[in-house]
């Protein structure tokens, strides 16, 4: 069975950083594909930042490119989003999620993922 819980959410200020942390248990991190997403009130869920072990690729969408970073310690069952310049629009509530299919997730798209955490919120005031 497939355990995720996230953590490391908080109020930070623009310009600020944060760091989540997820981890996982029940899979093989390198076969799977892990993703971090966001949905914020009256919003669509979104990826913001997706690993595919097994095709070596590291996605984020040009919301977040330059700013996000996604990484893993596959010893510890881990991922992090590093999150640095922060902004308003980046508030939400920030779920990690894994899938043992990891190709094709170049899109992010939600549905492509099986596995969900309960989600960590991330507020930035302006």
């Amino acid at each position: 069975e497939v355990h995720i819980v996230e953590s490391g959410g908080g109020l930070v200020q623009a310009g600020g950083s944060l760091r989540l942390s997820c981890v996982i248990s029940g899979i093989s991190f390198d076969t799977y594909a892990i993703g971090w997403f966001r949905q914020a009130p009256g919003k669509e869920r979104e990826g913001v930042a997706c690993i595919s072990h097994g095709e070596g690729g590291k996605y984020y969408p040009d919301s977040v490119k330059g700013r996000f970073t996604m990484s893993s310690d596959d010893a510890k069952n881990t991922v992090y989003l590093q999150m640095n310049n922060q902004k308003p629009e980046d508030t939400a509530l920030y779920y990690c999620a894994a899938d043992p299919d990891d190709t094709n997730i170049e899109s992010m798209a939600p549905r492509l993922f099986a596995d969900w955490g309960q989600g960590t919120q991330v507020t930035v005031s302006s």
